[in-house]
């Protein structure tokens, strides 16, 4: 007998106990769709099990290294598992979290809230064998492009268009590349803003 299965909770969605017995858990996303409340305001379906109602953390999360638009998350990869040290009302409780995601070359390092007074590092890793969608490839090779035009430009002028472009078309782009998007661009204005005029 399973006593895995003699302790799962009765519940509508994924909880932190189902993955007691450091379980890890890796799921494909079918649908991204609105959840059922204000504390958790979207609900992530997979095929075999009870949707992934994300906290806010791990909303951050995904923001961060998939962008803002949820649609894109579908055919999408995460392996979640328990942290025995989330804390909720002071005690330790227990939540689920995100080790690993698809669509990310590298790990990704972002700022998380550990507590009103604290933040601290989280990194996700690449999830092993996750290949991107045609459409994924063709994204990142366009802001690829805009990056070197961007690299190249030798005028005010240059710059700004190549960051309207940019802007349009970064949905779906990986955060590291936007990341270095806005960094070349604003040290390009800059530098274009410094040089004197023709008359100068």
């Amino acid at each position: 007998m399973d006593m895995l299965k003699t302790i799962a909770p009765k519940t509508t969605q994924l909880n932190a106990d189902d993955l007691i017995g450091n379980r890890s858990l890796t799921i494909t996303i079918t649908q991204a769709v609105a959840g059922p409340g204000i504390d958790q305001p979207v609900a992530l379906h997979y095929e075999g099990g009870l949707p992934f109602l994300p906290c806010k953390s791990m909303r951050r999360v995904l923001v961060n290294c998939w962008g803002q638009d949820a649609s894109k998350y579908v055919g999408r990869s995460l392996t979640l598992y328990r942290d025995e040290k989330v804390r909720f009302g002071g005690a330790e409780v227990g939540g689920i979290r995100i080790s690993h995601m698809s669509h990310i070359s590298e790990p990704m390092t972002m700022a998380l809230t550990a507590s009103r007074a604290q933040r601290k590092p989280y990194t996700v890793q690449p999830l092993a064998g996750a290949t991107p969608t045609p459409e994924d490839k063709a994204t990142q090779e366009a802001f690829d492009s805009l990056l070197q035009e961007a690299y190249g430009a030798t005028t005010l002028e240059g710059i700004n268009d190549v960051a309207k472009k940019a802007t349009k078309a970064s949905k779906g782009v990986l955060k590291i590349k936007t990341d270095e998007m806005r960094d070349i661009v604003t040290k390009k204005r800059a530098e274009f803003q410094r040089q004197p005029g023709e008359d100068g």
